[in-house]
């Protein structure tokens, strides 16, 4: 996720806990969509898309908490 802005996140990671509990649960977003997708994990299209969106709402967070972040710094 947002790979393009390693550094911040190490550092976001570190100071702050509400990313990095934001940065943990797309991490597991991730794994579960890609199990599901795999057929590993038995979800319903609708089940992996409520799953995306979630992901998806959880990085357009992230990404504002890094710029954020960014302008604090600059």
């Amino acid at each position: 996720m947002l790979h393009e802005y390693k550094e911040e996140i190490h550092a976001l990671k570190q100071e702050n806990a509400h990313f990095a509990k934001i940065f943990e649960k797309h991490n597991e977003l991730d794994n579960q969509i890609e199990h599901a997708e795999n057929g590993d994990t038995p979800l319903t299209d609708i089940e992996i898309e409520t799953l995306k969106k979630e992901k998806l709402l959880l990085k357009d967070e992230a990404y504002k908490m890094i710029m954020d972040y960014r302008k604090s710094k600059a």
